[in-house]
């Protein structure tokens, strides 16, 4: 069955973005990210506009986000106090990157410049994960697992504003949060993501948070920074496809629930590289897509037109 969308001006399978959305929301209840990462290209691929699966899979991340936040909440697995102190952060860099997005997308550079962005950020994030990931699981295998906390003490630990997050165990500079959540922010805006690709690991390696308490609080702060973006984006540049949002929102909300539970059936280190791989899975097909020769050489132009 077939519906039309309206500000992506085509026709789609509602059955095939119900389970897009099932299980993009089963994937952030289970590793703690929105889900953007993956949705946002498939979106892509399937043929909706760069620009308009940004702005709207932002909306949905925000649906997927609240569900597997309550189930971690019963769960007692989220900071608040760090999650409210990452929001700031993201605000400010919603704020400006929405401004960004809009001056791109006004040259018409915005859609190489959301592939060119998914490419390197997914490379190098994935990369990173997937090779600690497996040298944890190795040591763990060989019965040398180390324990204690997986960040060094680097100077960012010795800036000002020190606060104390209980729930994390942790008395750290609030400016190195901020940091975090303003990185994050721009990204959800010119991406279309949550960000969690990038918040998991810098929660965990650089703040040094447990890997517990990381996948609730990522989700938490998620909600509200995504939440800003859509609606700068649907204020700013009304790219937002109210239609194609819903279908999301209603596979999402029940495949979260589904992966915070089996999310709670791995060990940290393997919840690291399953999430690797598909993030660089993800990178390798948009690389591709980069690079190969059109099958319709003049669907360039056409792209173009979308901007």
């Amino acid at each position: 069955m077939n519906i039309y969308l309206p500000i992506a001006e085509m026709s789609v399978n509602v059955f095939l973005i119900l389970g897009m959305g099932g299980g993009v929301g089963f994937l952030s209840g289970l590793f703690g990210v929105g889900g953007g990462f993956l949705m946002t290209p498939l979106l892509i691929f399937i043929g909706v506009p760069p620009a308009v699966a940004v702005a709207t899979e932002a909306n949905q991340i925000v649906a997927s986000s609240v569900s597997g936040v309550l189930a971690h909440m019963r769960r007692k697995n989220v900071d608040f106090k760090m999650g409210a102190v990452l929001t700031i952060g993201g605000f400010l860099g919603s704020a400006f990157g929405v401004w960004l997005f809009t001056f791109l997308r006004g040259i018409g550079q915005i859609d190489l410049i959301i592939l060119l962005s998914y490419v390197i950020f997914l490379g190098i994030i994935g990369a990173l994960m997937f090779v600690e990931g497996s040298r944890a699981m190795l040591r763990r295998s060989r019965g040398t697992a180390r324990r204690g906390k997986l960040h060094q003490h680097i100077w960012l630990h010795g800036l000002p504003l020190k606060m104390r997050f209980r729930r994390s165990r942790l008395y750290i500079s609030a400016l190195v949060p901020i940091a975090i959540g303003f990185l994050v922010g721009v990204l959800a805006a010119i991406m279309g993501v949550g960000g969690g690709f990038v918040m998991v690991p810098a929660m965990i390696y650089l703040l040094g948070m447990p890997t517990a308490v990381v996948v609730g609080t990522s989700l938490f702060q998620i909600i509200f920074v995504t939440a800003n973006v859509t609606f700068l984006q649907a204020v700013n540049n009304q790219t937002v496809d109210v239609v194609l949002a819903l279908l999301l929102l209603a596979g999402a909300v029940v495949g979260a629930q589904i992966g915070s539970k089996f999310g709670t059936r791995l060990r940290g280190e393997q919840l690291r590289v399953l999430l690797a791989a598909m993030v660089l899975a993800v990178c390798g097909k948009l690389a591709f897509d980069l690079v190969a020769t059109p099958a319709d050489l003049f669907s360039l132009g056409t792209a173009a037109g979308h901007g």
